[in-house]
């Protein structure tokens, strides 16, 4: 594409939607890009893309890819880039001791910009991780995937044991193969419809906490078996 260069920010528009976007290179993207809407790439050619287009572009190139994801590529693709958490926006770690928070679980949450819920578990920039009751939600981890080698010959593996210590995953989105590896390790993964506020995951979680946890989440928590079992006949009971 030398005689028809991106500009900087087209490029960085680029870079960020690849990065969204499983196991895909900016090669790949414009090589799609490129079979959807012709060459010169403009602004004004992205601004027409739609979700449609982006997925059977190039014989389908993406056409197993999530929806979640590739809304997320198309945002990124025809909107200047937003600026992810500085340091006075970013949540802060707080010191963790095991025992501080009673009926406490830890989770991780599969994020880009630090503050939502928007990461792909393949591709996400960091695990954040909480420790989290019904009364209190502390972050006390940022766990960065940059670490992981591009040698690394089982990267999903590598990811898994990355989170090894928590108990529930949330993501946007995650493939079988990958799912099953973080199943195997007793983490349950929980998909997301779209992207989501941590803090509000957060609060969703508590409330969940709160009331009356189903029983693998009452479990995890170190509730009695005589406990877990009231919960669930209080469940059904409220389906009745």
């Amino acid at each position: 594409m030398s005689q028809n260069a991106l500009s900087r920010e087209l490029a960085l528009r680029i870079g960020l939607a690849a990065r969204a976007l499983p196991d895909t290179s900016v090669q790949r993207l414009l090589t799609v890009l490129t079979a959807a809407l012709g060459l010169p790439i403009t602004e004004e050619k992205l601004a027409t893309l739609n979700l449609k287009t982006l997925k059977t572009a190039h014989d389908g190139e993406f056409s197993e890819i999530e929806e979640p994801l590739l809304k997320k590529a198309v945002h990124a693709l025809k909107h200047a880039p937003t600026e992810v958490a500085s340091d006075a926006t970013a949540p802060k770690v707080a010191a963790y001791q095991d025992g501080d928070i009673p009926s406490s679980i830890r989770i991780a949450c599969a994020s880009d910009d630090q503050l939502n819920v928007d990461g792909h578990f393949g591709s996400c920039k960091q695990f954040m991780i909480y420790q989290v009751s019904a009364n209190e939600a502390r972050l006390i981890e940022v766990r960065d995937t940059a670490q992981i080698s591009e040698f690394e010959e089982d990267k999903n593996r590598f990811r898994s044991e990355l989170i090894a210590d928590c108990q529930v995953l949330y993501l946007v989105s995650v493939g079988g193969p990958a799912a099953a590896k973080v199943i195997k390790l007793g983490i349950h993964p929980i998909k997301l419809p779209a992207v989501t506020a941590l803090a509000e995951v957060l609060t969703e979680l508590q409330q969940v906490l709160a009331g009356s946890p189903p029983p693998w989440l009452a479990k995890v928590m170190g509730i009695s078996a005589e406990q877990r079992v009231k919960f669930a006949f209080e469940e059904a009971e409220a389906v009745e």
